[in-house]
């Protein structure tokens, strides 16, 4: 598992704090090794009616990612985070 602080990026408003991301992928060691940080060059996609959709991808071995997002009831946004 690991902690990622968050940012957003909307139209006019430049780069806003956001709620960190808690990133847990189980049972894909290849993917997600022990420490929780993805791998340079890896793709993480989701989509529920909870939280939206959004694909970011990570680098700097896993601790940066950027991205896009849509949260529910709002509009697409740039995506950002740092490990915590």
């Amino acid at each position: 598992m690991a902690r990622y602080n968050t940012e957003i990026h909307t139209g006019g408003g430049g780069w806003q704090q956001d709620t960190p991301l808690i990133l847990s992928i189980a049972s894909r060691g290849q993917v997600v090794p022990g420490d929780g940080r993805p791998a340079t060059g890896t793709t993480v996609t989701w989509s529920s009616d909870n939280a939206g959709n959004g694909s970011v991808t990570f680098f700097d071995d896993g601790t940066k990612f950027e991205g896009t997002a849509r949260f529910p009831g709002e509009g697409p946004v740039g995506y950002r985070g740092q490990i915590a």
